[in-house]
């Protein structure tokens, strides 16, 4: 899958965004017309991301089908989206997301746990294809008359403030991305990290078809203080497939999550603990190593659950830096269906803008992912199998180590640039494979 989360709701400690104007804009006369339109009830918003990445040829001994590619190899990856949106009556909205997008990542999206590009999906396509990744009514309840600022760079929300204390329902086609474990330095591949376990949890096995998207309802309260969030939306019909399953009563996953905002030394911070429960058609470890280890498609004979858990931290802790850590865990049991193969994964780093070299719009981070798997997936790849990420048809087992370094620019208004640098070490576990540097160019585009 994807993990396409621009545009995703703020849900974090109130902070005080400038309000943009017409003369922030890359087009100024558009941005006056789509101001006029708002205040009508009407919204138009847009973007366009490509990456381009690359790497040398790196150490391999052998190589399987879920390896990363041991020659030099580059790839791109290329998405637009027009967004429209209508407020039909009060605190009801209704959103459309249209998409066009194309190319592959490395190695068709495979060989890295914590893949290193966040735009791309494994059943990328040569040329251009349109789909709607969303389409979602929401409905806001305010529960207190006081108000806080809106993210008005959020291209699914209109501008302008929020009840402070307020209910949230969303339901249609998501991205679980846009209302579960956001983190406000590393959540949005299309602005921030590009690697997978840097911009979510690694070891998490969010429900998605295999673009980044599902059907559901979510149920969100939100204060001053922190907030709850529940959700329940349609699994994968197989193993990283684009259909979901047609039983949703039979496939799910259950989402709750809990929020707390707190200051610490005067800046902001939280914290926010994330359960999932799934029901998929996949197979146990030992359903799959006593049977036919290529069979990993569906599980012929029925549902297996899955529990999972995420911890995750921001803090700011001096004026445009702030750090961020995730601990993600599932239990191990068996097959991940739709986001990634990690079992157990720990992610932190950094995030400062550009402000002290009078660079304000402008971004610097660092961060690490570290990636385990259970001792049935160690057993499974051991002895030749294959997953959707993963396989390099041996197994000398280690964590796999992905750091990230980059610096996005804003180079005109509506216009960023970024320029990074991936480091995998025991790329898809596997210390007999890499290391691998992987470098990256981002190029963003957005009104």
């Amino acid at each position: 899958m994807a993990l396409v989360v621009g545009g995703l709701a703020f849900a974090g400690p109130a902070t005080v965004t400038a309000e943009p104007t017409p003369s922030d804009a890359m087009l100024p006369s558009l941005a006056r017309q789509q101001d006029a339109l708002e205040a009508q009830g009407f919204m138009v918003r847009g973007q366009a991301t490509f990456v381009l990445q690359g790497h040398p040829a790196f150490r391999s001994p052998y190589q399987g089908a879920g390896s990363l590619t041991p020659a030099a190899q580059a790839r791109n990856t290329l998405s637009a989206d027009l967004v429209l949106g209508v407020q039909l009556w009060q605190g009801a909205e209704f959103i459309l997301d249209t998409q066009v997008s194309r190319g592959f990542g490395l190695s068709g999206t495979t060989g890295v746990a914590s893949f290193p590009n966040g735009e791309a999906f494994r059943l990328g396509t040569e040329n251009l294809v349109g789909y709607v990744p969303r389409a979602f009514l929401r409905q806001t309840v305010a529960l207190s008359a006081e108000t806080v600022p809106g993210d008005d760079e959020d291209p699914l929300r209109f501008r302008g403030p929020r009840p402070a204390e307020r209910i949230t329902v969303t339901a249609g086609k998501v991205s679980v991305f846009d209302i579960f474990d956001d983190n406000r330095y590393a959540h949005d591949p299309r602005t921030q990290f590009l690697s997978w376990g840097l911009v979510s949890a690694g070891a998490f096995d969010f429900a998605a078809d295999a673009r980044g998207y599902t059907n559901g309802v979510a149920l969100e309260y939100d204060a001053p203080w922190g907030g709850f969030r529940a959700g329940a939306f349609q699994v994968a019909r197989y193993i990283n497939s684009l259909s979901l399953d047609p039983q949703p009563f039979n496939g799910y996953q259950l989402l709750l999550q809990a929020d707390r905002f707190y200051e610490a030394g005067g800046r902001p911070g939280a914290i926010r603990l994330l359960y999932g429960f799934s029901r998929t058609r996949s197979q146990n470890w030992n359903e799959l190593l006593d049977g036919d280890l290529t069979d990993t498609g569906q599980n012929p004979a029925g549902y297996r659950t899955k529990n999972m858990l995420v911890l995750n931290w921001e803090q700011e802790v001096a004026d445009e830096l702030g750090v961020f850590a995730r601990l993600s865990w599932n239990d191990g049991r068996g097959q991940n269906w739709m986001f990634t193969e990690q079992d157990r994964a720990v992610s932190f780093g950094m995030q400062m803008t550009g402000a002290r070299w009078d660079r304000a719009r402008d971004t610097v981070g660092l961060g690490t992912n570290i990636g385990f798997i259970s001792g049935g997936r160690q057993d499974f790849l051991s002895r030749g199998g294959i997953g959707f990420i993963t396989g390099d048809g041996r197994l000398d087992y280690a964590p796999e180590w992905a750091s990230e370094l980059y610096y996005d620019a804003r180079v005109a208004p509506g216009l960023n640039v970024m320029l990074g640098g991936t480091l995998v070490v025991n790329p898809a576990y596997n210390a007999d494979r890499g290391p691998v540097g992987i470098l990256s160019a981002r190029l963003r585009m957005a009104f």
